[in-house]
């Protein structure tokens, strides 16, 4: 029987194959327009200050109008907390459920330092508004009541470390204190290897030592409750 084949342009297979190649490559850094938004905003306030970057230059740097810039952040305070929303997805992101075996020293230096390392991009952007930012304290208020507050929560559940219940406050200040102590550090650390940023990080942490005990074994006077009713009911 004669054959039915079709002859095959080995050329043009190729160069398809080389076309959908790239195509999928440009798929894959495809940037999301918030993404684009930060990383314009960050670096504008790197350049020319984070108080005369205005909504309209970071649309602009993003290749957004201001419909679209509108739509996503509504104003400069809502990109900083889109900011720290892409970094609290970053260690949600790369979370591994086996840490919780791990001395929670030991959970809160990796969970500090995966931070810093998605703000990485970010670092002299970040030091510019860093620099402003005190002269604003309605949205130093602001940030540290909403934004800031959650990060430091969804820390804790990356550190697989269990909540207070109501002295939850008294749990996240002393996390926001050794966070905020290190950050100053990084913004200021210009080693690769940011062994300035991770001695920093090891020394805060070693200050608050006894603070790291009650965060795995809960506040003192519940555990002290605990054992009160255990004694009662062994003597029972």
């Amino acid at each position: 029987m004669p054959s039915c084949s079709v002859p095959i342009n080995a050329g043009t297979m190729g160069q398809r194959k080389v076309e959908d190649m790239a195509a999928k490559r440009a798929k894959k850094v495809t940037i999301a327009p918030e993404v684009r938004a930060i990383q314009a905003a960050m670096s504008l306030a790197a350049v020319q200050g984070w108080r005369d970057t205005t909504m309209a230059d970071i649309a602009d740097q993003a290749g957004l109008d201001l419909v679209e810039m509108r739509a996503l952040f509504g104003s400069k305070t809502a990109i900083l907390a889109g900011l720290s929303r892409l970094a609290d997805n970053a260690i949600l992101r790369d979370n591994d459920a086996e840490m919780a075996a791990e001395p929670v020293r030991d959970r809160l230096f990796d969970v500090i330092m995966r931070r810093l390392d998605a703000l990485a991009p970010y670092k002299e952007g970040i030091a510019a508004v860093a620099r402003e930012l005190p002269r604003d304290p309605t949205t130093i208020a602001y940030l540290a009541a909403g934004p800031g507050r959650r990060s430091l929560q969804w820390m804790l559940e990356a550190a697989r470390i269990q909540p207070w219940g109501l002295a939850a406050p008294l749990q996240l200040k002393g996390l926001g204190l050794v966070y905020l102590t290190v950050l100053r550090v990084w913004l200021n650390d210009d080693g690769e290897d940011l062994a300035k940023t991770m001695a920093a990080l090891d020394k805060a942490l070693g200050r608050v030592e006894s603070l790291m005990d009650v965060l795995r074994r809960g506040p003192r006077r519940f555990r002290r409750r605990e054992e009160d009713e255990t004694v009662t009911v062994g003597e029972e």
